[in-house]
């Protein structure tokens, strides 16, 4: 207990000092060093803050600017050409899939065709896992595969071709893989046309802009987009796409993909209209390195009716999908943004100052003298004459 009783005055002491340092006033003191080494760091850490700010921050930033990304955008497209398969010609309204004409569109090039299917029992498909069979009891009647092509009746059957046999299921007759034909679209593929109308608007500055300039009505019927001369004719070639791409157009339309066509509308907003122009890129999105998840297809049907019984061509189709994806930035001058960057700027060439202060109080060899007249500590009377002379 003895012991406890120094601690006190101690404590109340630190108490106090630490009370009468919270009302000191610190005021920076310029002290010049002479010193030719020390001024060409001071000076360079400037001069490296100053261009950074001036080039990076105002110039390529643009951090005077207001901005804006996102723009709101609508997209019409329309898909021109005609192509053929061995033994017929196809149209637009054959190998565009959907029709309408929005930012995300198939064209067909590839097709495997199982004709008049009807509603029966017949063979399983080999490629069905637990399909194959060597006897009935191989096969449970009323089992539904949900890979399958259809309800297994219990039977095991010949398979269509070949000395195999599979489970026969109740469903559309035949199934896929026992009838399809192929047929190769992609001949004149090539050559069609793609028109892409495209309407941006930043509602931040109510700026409105499209990717056709010209008024003429008959512009777009003998135009096709060229980057360096036509940059506002927005018909495209499909093999320039896929060209672009750096995509093999053979290749892509027998297994399918996935080509995506990027608008960029960055715009500054401080030059001309004129000057917001769109930029055009293209790449595949599909991973074409994974065989698992490369390629694209789809399946659908067409239905009639052939004496009094239902029936379908069932279609697997092969193709190249279009995804237009558009985004951009727009900048205007604002004084906010302007101060604000001024600021921090100004601010940030006192890092040169703080560096050499370091340098200074750490590695030379008067640091002791340095750090004795730069914290120099002085009293100030507080009494009324005190104040009265100051």
């Amino acid at each position: 207990m003895a012991t406890a009783h120094p601690k006190a005055p101690s404590a109340r002491r630190l108490a106090q000092g630490c009370w009468s340092a919270f009302w000191d006033y610190e005021t920076p003191k310029v002290i010049v060093v002479r010193n030719r080494r020390l001024g060409v760091v001071y000076r360079t850490v400037q001069l490296l803050i100053l261009l950074y700010f001036v080039w990076y921050v105002f110039i390529v930033q643009k951090s005077y600017q207001d901005s804006e990304t996102g723009p709101e955008s609508s997209i019409i497209t329309k898909v021109k050409g005609i192509t053929e398969s061995e033994h017929k010609v196809w149209d637009v309204e054959e190998y565009v899939k959907p029709p309408e004409g929005g930012s995300m569109f198939s064209i067909i090039t590839r097709i495997e065709v199982t004709p008049f299917q009807t509603l029966g029992a017949c063979p399983e498909s080999t490629r069905v896992p637990n399909a194959t069979c060597h006897s009935d009891a191989d096969c449970t009647a009323g089992e539904l595969d949900m890979l399958g092509n259809g309800l297994r009746t219990g039977r095991c059957v010949p398979y269509y071709r070949g000395t195999a046999k599979t489970c026969e299921v109740s469903g559309w007759c035949p199934v896929e893989d026992g009838a399809a034909v192929s047929h190769f679209l992609g001949k004149m593929a090539p050559n069609f046309t793609i028109l892409i109308k495209n309407s941006i608007h930043y509602p931040k500055f109510q700026f409105s802009k499209g990717n056709i300039a010209h008024q003429e009505d008959d512009y777009l019927r003998h135009c096709t987009f060229d980057q360096g001369s036509d940059p506002y004719c927005p018909i495209f070639r499909l093999g320039f796409i896929i060209q672009q791409a750096g995509e093999n157009f053979t290749e892509l339309a027998h297994r399918g993909g996935i080509i995506g066509i990027i608008i960029n509308w960055d715009c500054d907003l401080d030059l001309p209209a004129s000057q917001c122009n769109p930029k055009y890129s293209f790449r595949r999105l599909d991973p074409k390195h994974v065989p698992a998840s490369s390629g694209y297809n789809f399946r659908f049907a067409k239905y009639y009716r052939v004496n009094d019984t239902t029936t379908r061509t069932l279609i697997k189709a092969y193709g190249i999908r279009i995804d237009i994806i558009v985004h951009g930035q727009a900048g205007k001058f604002s004084l906010i943004p302007t101060i604000i960057n001024l600021a921090t700027a100004l601010t940030s060439i006192g890092v040169g100052s703080f560096l050499c202060d370091w340098i200074l109080l750490t590695f030379m060899n008067k640091n002791k003298v340095y750090s004795h007249k730069k914290f120099e500590k002085d009293s100030i009377p507080t009494d009324p004459k005190g104040l009265a002379q100051l």
